[in-house]
């Protein structure tokens, strides 16, 4: 009785908040380009089928990204959609291999050409998975913002190698990919050699729409994304493996002017019917580009995060997470954090490209890399991978006086820690205690970075304040000093300080 009093009240609030989402909409002004260049629109019928061969496969959810049906005994499903939905599609359900495209990108969906057709029929044949899919992994690319042939040339040399390696090591476990927005740099001419890397890498990946990967000259937020849906298909969808759940949103708004971090009134009102069907208390994995509540602009400046760096309607987004043990994955900032807010754990991820492929590391002195998250039934478990190094290089160490702030202590970065890890350090053996997380800047961003002609190629980036940095005091004369850390799942890292 409890979680139906939740739930009705749950549902209160997010009716509530979907109509001022919908008024707010039709405010005339910067909002009001929602509404330009509207096209006529008629109904059209989609009656279609999701089978296993012959069998007809019951209960998987078919969207069209408004209405959400399920699948009857024999498969079958009607829908009533209309020509303003470019596309017909299903919650992929566990068990069954992910359907790619010929590049490599997986395709659980089907164009929705009417034309001038009001009916049209679609059929989704799936195939069993090789491979039990109750235990799998992913792996998450973060702003590959690839801008020009150069920087395609390092994704190809150091990104690609480095996963392709990560996938062999998993060995038979079912593995997928998420390329978590910003895929370009604007140049989205290039998203064939991003195909490219997918079709090299191996596995099935799926995408979100980030910032830079927007027609800029597109009059409303549905247009912006035309190209991006040319190549990958919907903006927002969900597929299940295993018991987890996961949802790929699209929370960059455009206005024609500018972008913010915002869930449109339609996304909510399909993500609250699509988790309908989940049930409660299992794991909700929820892909975005704009993290959901960025801390970076508090550690730079003590103020509020601004919206084009967090999504602005987030507590919606929370209320409708709050009956699964959600999780958020997030890029967009170029730096890693996590972040504990409304009950659920977000994940921004450090980038593919680092301080946008300037060098080996982001401008927080997290190494370039990705996430690579593994799944045990409904245990998740996630470590960040630094590009072109072994998956135990989970921190730096820096020599006493590093920080000028601190001249007698010494510094650990340990880019993937939350408030659950622990940092201890020794010296010549012993065990000194912990180490004290402060808010800095990491000393080789500093030296990467900082001044207006660094980096070369970009020098625009500076070093940014991050909260993932351990302090301790150590004397001149200290004996060999070693670090460790260790996060929730047991495993720990070791770094010994140079003395040089």
């Amino acid at each position: 009785m409890q979680y139906h009093a939740a739930t009705s009240s749950r549902r209160r609030f997010l009716k509530q908040s979907l109509a001022l989402v919908g008024g707010a909409l039709a405010i005339p002004g910067t909002m009001g380009s929602f509404f330009q260049a509207v096209r006529p629109a008629r109904a059209v019928r989609v009656r279609g089928r999701v089978q296993a061969g012959r069998r007809g496969l019951a209960g998987v959810a078919v969207t069209d990204g408004f209405s959400v049906v399920d699948t009857r005994p024999d498969g079958t499903f009607d829908l009533v959609s209309s020509t303003r939905q470019p596309f017909v599609y299903l919650s992929m359900p566990a068990g069954y291999a992910l359907p790619r495209n010929e590049t490599g990108t997986a395709r659980c969906y089907r164009p929705l050409a009417a034309g001038d057709a009001d009916e049209v029929r679609v059929v989704f044949d799936l195939e069993a998975s090789p491979v039990s899919d109750e235990n799998h992994a992913f792996l998450v690319l973060a702003d590959t913002q690839t801008q020009d042939e150069r920087d395609m040339e390092l994704l190809h040399a150091e990104t690609v190698p480095d996963v392709e390696e990560t996938v062999r090591a998993l060995g038979d476990t079912s593995v997928f990919g998420v390329s978590c927005g910003d895929i370009m740099w604007d140049r989205l001419e290039l998203y064939p050699e991003y195909e490219r890397a997918v079709s090299r890498m191996g596995i099935p990946f799926f995408q979100v729409v980030g910032n830079h990967d927007l027609d800029f000259d597109g009059p409303t937020d549905q247009a912006s994304v035309q190209t991006f849906r040319r190549h990958f298909g919907p903006n927002y969808y969900s597929f299940n493996r295993g018991a987890v759940h996961y949802v790929v949103l699209d929370d960059v708004f455009w206005n024609y002017d500018s972008y913010f971090g915002y869930l449109d009134a339609d996304q909510l009102a399909w993500l609250e019917a699509d988790l309908a069907r989940v049930e409660a208390g299992r794991p909700v994995v929820v892909f975005v580009h704009i993290p959901v509540q960025s801390t970076q602009v508090g550690r730079q400046s003590g103020g509020p995060p601004p919206p084009g760096i967090s999504m602005t309607n987030r507590e919606v987004f929370y209320r409708l997470l709050e009956p699964y043990a959600a999780h958020v994955i997030s890029g967009h900032t170029h730096e890693h954090e996590h972040v504990y807010e409304g009950g659920v754990h977000e994940h921004v991820q450090g980038t593919a490209c680092g301080a946008w492929w300037t060098g080996p590391i982001c401008y927080d002195g997290t190494p370039a890399g990705y996430g690579v998250y593994e799944v045990r039934g409904e245990d998740l478990q996630g470590r960040y991978k630094a590009t072109g190094h072994a998956p135990d290089h989970q921190l730096r160490l820096y020599g006493r006086g590093a920080d000028p702030s601190a001249p007698d202590e010494f510094i650990a970065n340990v880019w993937d820690a939350d408030p659950n890890w622990t940092v201890v350090w020794y010296e010549a053996g012993a065990r000194r205690g912990p180490m004290a997380r402060r808010v800095g800047t990491d000393p080789l961003s500093e030296q990467l970075h900082r001044g207006a002609d660094l980096p070369e190629r970009r020098g625009w980036v500076d070093p940014v304040r991050t909260g993932h940095l351990f302090y301790a005091p150590v004397a001149t004369d200290a004996g060999e000093i070693r670090v460790e850390a260790t996060d929730p799942h047991g495993r720990t890292y070791t770094e010994v300080l140079s003395k040089r």
